[in-house]
């Protein structure tokens, strides 16, 4: 699927869903617990069947980025698959460092 900033992905195999906040414009395959998401806001049908290694979860809130695809997601419905992209988990974007106020 080619991603376009703003698009709702859920889950095929749990409840998780996402919001593409950034996105290359190219081919890629979002992934969650190790099958394909479909673009919905709610949770799509149970189609998918879960990959027992890629159970890690999605956390409400967070986002999760490629850098290198410049790709990011936002978790908008927290489940237990691991998100990924071309069969890459994406790591949770880390906070960046406040500054020391002396």
């Amino acid at each position: 699927m080619r991603p376009r900033v703003g698009q709702m992905l859920a889950s095929t195999v749990d409840t998780t869903a996402v919001i593409v906040v950034r996105c290359p414009d190219e081919e890629l395959e979002i992934m969650c617990g190790g099958a394909a998401m479909v673009e919905g806001n709610g949770p799509g049908s149970a189609a998918g069947t879960a990959d027992p290694d890629l159970m890690g979860g999605a956390l409400l809130g967070k986002r999760y980025t490629d850098e290198e695809l410049g790709l990011e997601l936002l978790c908008t419905k927290s489940g237990p698959g691991t998100l990924a992209v071309n069969g890459v988990p994406l790591p949770m974007k880390s906070a960046k460092p406040l500054p020391a106020s002396d």
